[in-house]
């Protein structure tokens, strides 16, 4: 459907019939869409609902040009890998107007076929597990994105509050501050829930059910199972996969989230209070009563959509007796405070590590640049931990720049205390070391 001038313009179809403030409130609504594929009328549209609430007659948008080249653009934002073709991102972009037009071309007949996907594993930390994670080839990730574009929306109108992760305009961040708010209002008892290699267990068949719950192009749909039952190269061996979606697919997240929103339902409708981020999930309750419902009923709806939840990981705990708590998106919650998980610490240390091995070559000022980077990063995430966790660190990173100068000083064996002295806390600061200590206490000043 070619878009007219008046779809062009800026959310004219809503100002004709309201007022410019519910014009601005609609604009920050639906602000984050790519607006070359949801013009004012499709908007309009989605706000007001379709008929029977399905969508048909988006498969032209998928392969219209604008919407692949916006797709090449995230594609290329978020780097990644070569797939099973060996192209990279940089090879792709070489042939880039040429790539795309065939692209469009094979969707628009209907030729397109997606390659087999590349399997590698990544380390956990604290764990000696590994996970597995899936590249799909730079011209899959183009098509995963453009489709992306086009049913996202569809969907995020839907999706409820407690749903944080992969989601426009929401992160990590906003889902701890709401953990927070919650445990400040007495739901001190928490079902800390881990689902069983969730990505890996989505059963496709009750996937593809629920998509087709707002989508009616059967093209679009028959794109989405062959993203489904897209070949896995693993080594040498392919295998095609009867159940779940790679991590590392660009449309995985969203589908993902698609899945367990008749969770999120179920749990609102309930009274419960979930937290979710992909499948990383607390339900917050005020008494243990409340929370052992609330882990019957989760249990219940895991069964009914063919998953489990990790027996192990999953526990009741009250965040107000000592010695318990829990862990959520990288941070532990115990009594009235928090602070870094132990895996987050331990994977701090492993890169901080990394950068300050005694035989590192480089000057004093380009390794505390380096090591800053890291800090700066890692503080602006971890910032609201109790103060105590600081100090500690920014003793240990120091420690470890001491045992370099030590080193070049040709100093051997351990300092016994005396490299405090020969180089103490106001010399790294003046070598520009960024403290964590004096961040947190300035920026308890500052609030």
């Amino acid at each position: 459907m070619k878009a007219s001038r008046n779809e062009e313009r800026p959310a004219e179809v809503f100002r004709q019939g309201g007022t410019k403030q519910a014009g601005d409130t609609w604009f920050r609504k639906w602000g984050w869409v790519e607006r070359s594929v949801w013009t004012d009328r499709m908007l309009e549209a989605l706000e007001q609902g379709v008929k029977g609430g399905i969508w048909f007659s988006l498969i032209d948008k998928v392969y219209r040009p604008k919407t692949l080249y916006q797709a090449w653009l995230k594609v290329k934002a978020n780097k990644g890998g070569v797939g099973t073709d060996h192209q990279s991102l940089e090879g792709f972009e070489r042939n880039l107007e040429q790539n795309l037009h065939r692209l469009q071309e094979e969707l628009c007949t209907g030729s397109y076929q997606p390659r087999p996907i590349r399997r590698v594993y990544i380390e956990k930390p604290g764990s000696p597990d590994k996970r597995p994670l899936g590249i799909p080839c730079v011209r899959d990730r183009v098509v995963q994105a453009a489709l992306r574009l086009v049913v996202e929306p569809i969907f995020e109108r839907i999706f409820h509050s407690g749903n944080y992760g992969f989601r426009p305009r929401r992160g990590c961040k906003d889902a701890l501050r709401e953990v927070d708010r919650l445990l400040k209002a007495g739901h001190i008892w928490v079902v800390d829930a881990d689902i069983d290699r969730y990505f890996d267990s989505i059963p496709h068949k009750p996937l593809l059910k629920e998509v087709e719950r707002g989508i009616g192009d059967g093209r679009v749909l028959g794109l989405l199972e062959m993203f489904l039952k897209q070949g896995i190269m693993e080594g040498l061996a392919q295998w095609s996969p009867e159940k779940g979606t790679p991590q590392g697919a660009v449309i995985s997240p969203l589908l993902a989230n698609l899945y367990l929103h008749s969770v999120d339902g179920a749990m609102a409708a309930a009274g419960f209070r979930m937290v979710r981020y992909a499948d990383d999930l607390v339900i917050l309750c005020c008494s243990q009563e409340e929370a052992e419902g609330a882990l019957r009923l989760l249990q219940g709806q895991m069964t009914e959509k063919g998953l489990r939840l990790h027996l192990g990981k999953t526990r009741l705990v009250s965040v107000s007796t000592a010695g318990q708590g829990f862990d959520f998106l990288g941070y532990h919650f115990e009594g009235e405070t928090r602070w870094p998980r132990k895996k987050s610490l331990r994977k701090l240390k492993e890169i901080i590590r990394a950068k300050t091995g005694r035989s590192n070559g480089n000057s004093l000022e380009c390794i505390i640049a380096n090591v800053n980077g890291t800090l700066r990063g890692w503080f602006e995430y971890f910032k609201h931990s109790n103060g105590r966790t600081f100090p500690h660190l920014d003793q240990w990173i120091r420690r470890r720049l001491r045992s370099i100068l030590r080193r070049r000083s040709k100093r051997k064996g351990i300092s016994g205390g005396y490299d405090h002295y020969r180089w103490p806390n106001r010399f790294f600061r003046a070598a520009g070391f960024f403290s964590l200590e004096d961040a947190h206490r300035a920026l308890l000043q500052s609030s």
